[in-house]
């Protein structure tokens, strides 16, 4: 997500295989394999780009996406489609959010990245 958000107009395909290709060395004996729930997470995040980014917008107090740090937001917009289109309990998804900000970003995007996906767990309905 963040390759294909900082290299405009980088298409997803070619940022994913870029991605896999800066994983692989030829110390390595095989290319890493395809990572299934990682394409599902990113087509969905990028097909639900402006469905995502209106509802951060309205749960960031005082932040626009397109003025957060480019790792924020993505980690905001997976985050943020995981928890309304997958099946993960929302409190994995931000607990997992929170590990990307905390290796990732600062620390105080970590309290920020919380506060967000904290406000749009409140807002979701209830799933049995």
């Amino acid at each position: 997500m963040y390759q294909w958000d900082m290299r405009q107009p980088l298409s997803l395909d070619e940022a994913m295989r870029a991605y896999y290709a800066s994983l692989y060395s030829e110390e390595m004996e095989e290319r890493p394999a395809w990572d299934e729930f990682m394409e599902i997470l990113t087509r969905g995040t990028v097909e639900k780009l402006e469905e995502l980014d209106a509802l951060l917008d309205r749960h960031s107090q005082n932040w626009r996406v397109a003025r957060m740090s480019v790792v924020d937001r993505n980690i905001l917009r997976l985050a943020a489609f995981e928890m309304l289109h997958a099946q993960t309990p929302p409190p994995v998804v931000i607990d997992e959010a929170l590990e990307l900000a905390r290796r990732f970003s600062s620390d105080e995007s970590v309290g920020f990245v919380n506060g967000v996906l904290d406000a749009l767990r409140r807002q979701l309905p209830a799933k049995e």
